[in-house]
């Protein structure tokens, strides 16, 4: 019975033993549990720690402690500035070089790249040239001009003003003095006749007078076959009213008028008696001005050359190397061309007056002409 009893001690004690077993096995538990709470958090904030690498945040924090606090949160917004910031502050030598790099570089490069510009620019520049009307200038001696004996004079006169006010502008502005003959009785020939005056160019009364052909209306104000001498001075007058003053006078059409001596006689009285001077035109080969200019004793003045009979600018130059011929076998020539050429006459005058320049003529108006006869 002994045995026995001591054999039911001993498991009594092994079931104390086992009872404190449990306990060890709920701390292993809590710890367990507790590791797995920490391991959780570190996974947590891993994420966060693997922007800023440890090394960084050991600088930051270091220097930059007061940006870190107030900017923990945005976090990814001050990490730009900072990682910025690093490299100047790693070496502030290196801030004093390149803080003036990027502002001198901004105005010196552009002022490199400016004179790289001009040289690229300066090597396509030969390619100027050729397009350039610089070859233009000596292009006008291809006209060939003869030399000018003795100043030879050239006269330019331009009929039908008053006809177009725009047309005649581009001839007022020609370099050298002209003559405008004015037609009466239209829109505009008071006020052409007012801006030729105001431009220091010569104004004459372009007189309308009756063709050889009767179906050509020469115009308002207008000497006809059948006016009588009374007549033909009140037509002069009223004209002279509207456009002068002039200096004188020239045919629109005429070539019936200009071989009638009788009515040329009057209309030459006229004249002499106004002071004005006559030109004519030569719209007919039978003209009687000569013929009655010489018997009254008075003197008139004749055209050379028309320019733009045919309206192209080969005919002028052709034209106007032919009065050039008469100028410097006379003194001087007259050449007449009309406002209505002003779409290239202007422009062509204006090219060769350099070359008929340097030639050595001279330009003038009709009443200052040597070309007066007598």
């Amino acid at each position: 019975m002994k045995t026995k009893r001591r054999t039911t001690r001993k498991p009594a004690k092994r079931s104390t033993k086992k009872f404190y077993i449990p306990p060890f096995k709920g701390i292993l538990l809590a710890s367990v549990i507790i590791s797995v709470c920490v391991l959780l958090l570190l996974i947590a904030k891993l994420p966060g720690d693997k922007k800023p690498s440890p090394a960084d945040q050991v600088s930051i924090t270091q220097r930059f402690k007061d940006e870190n606090k107030q900017s923990e949160k945005p976090a990814q917004k001050p990490e730009e500035p900072k990682i910025k910031q690093e490299s100047p502050k790693k070496s502030e030598a290196e801030q004093m070089v390149q803080k003036p790099q990027p502002q001198a570089p901004v105005s010196q490069k552009p002022s490199e790249q400016k004179p790289e510009q001009p040289v690229t620019h300066e090597k396509p520049k030969p390619a100027e040239p050729k397009p350039s009307p610089k070859p233009s200038t000596p292009a006008p001696k291809s006209f060939d001009f003869p030399q000018a004996v003795n100043n030879a004079q050239l006269v330019f006169v331009f009929d039908d003003g008053g006809q177009n006010l725009s047309q005649l502008d581009s001839f007022l502005s020609l370099p050298f003095p002209i003559t405008v003959a004015v037609m009466p009785g239209l829109k505009n020939s008071s006020g052409a006749a007012y801006k030729i005056r105001k431009s220091g160019n010569e104004v004459i009364l372009h007189q309308p007078m009756q063709s050889v052909d009767l179906k050509i209306n020469p115009g308002p104000g207008a000497i006809t076959p059948d006016m009588n001498e009374e007549e033909i001075k009140a037509v002069l007058f009223k004209n002279i009213q509207e456009i002068g003053p002039v200096q004188g006078m020239n045919n629109h059409e005429g070539s019936l008028i200009t071989a009638d001596a009788e009515k040329m006689e009057t209309i030459l009285k006229f004249a002499s008696d106004n002071e004005l001077y006559f030109l004519d035109s030569r719209t007919n080969v039978q003209t009687q001005v000569p013929y009655v200019s010489q018997q009254l004793g008075f003197s008139w003045y004749e055209r050379n050359i028309f320019l733009d009979n045919t309206k192209t600018k080969e005919n002028a130059l052709t034209e106007l190397k032919k009065g050039l011929n008469i100028a410097n076998k006379n003194g001087s020539v007259i050449m007449i061309g009309h406002i209505w050429s002003a779409d290239f006459l202007p422009a062509f005058l204006k090219e060769v007056y350099s070359e008929l320049k340097q030639k050595g003529y001279t330009f003038s108006v009709v009443s200052k002409s040597k070309g007066k006869k007598q």
